[in-house]
Parts: structure tokens; C-alpha cells; sequence
């Protein structure tokens, strides 16, 4: 099984530059409160890492 992550947008886009709104979308997360499973990749990792005041990692799984 591969390895996950939960990850929960906890930031609001709202005057934020244009690549963090495009990094929040990427990772599928559009609302405040959200939550998306994704694959525990260095890619999804980096989007995390980018935009880490605006997302929190809920849980790690796998």
C-alpha cells in the first residue's frame, strides 16, 4: 500500500500571489477547512512545504 498524507487547508487564499492560489489548487484544496488525501510523493511534499502557512498535515499514513 502506498504511503498517504491528509492534508487540511487551514489559510485563505485571499491576497495571496498568484502561485500559492495555483499550489493550493493543484493539491486540490479550494475552501478553508478542506481536506484532501494524497499520495506521500517529494512533489506533494514540496507543494506542502511551499504553501505551509496556508496548510497543515493532519495525519500520515502508511
Amino acid at each position: 500500500m502506498a504511503k498517504t498524507i491528509v492534508v487540511k487547508q487551514i489559510g485563505s487564499p485571499i491576497r495571496r500571489p498568484a502561485k500559492q492560489r495555483a499550489t493550493l489548487v493543484g493539491l486540490g484544496l479550494n475552501k478553508m477547512q478542506k481536506t484532501r488525501e494524497l499520495e506521500d510523493t517529494p512533489s506533494v511534499r514540496g507543494m506542502v512545504n511551499k504553501i505551509s502557512h496556508l496548510v497543515k498535515i493532519i495525519e500520515e499514513k502508511g
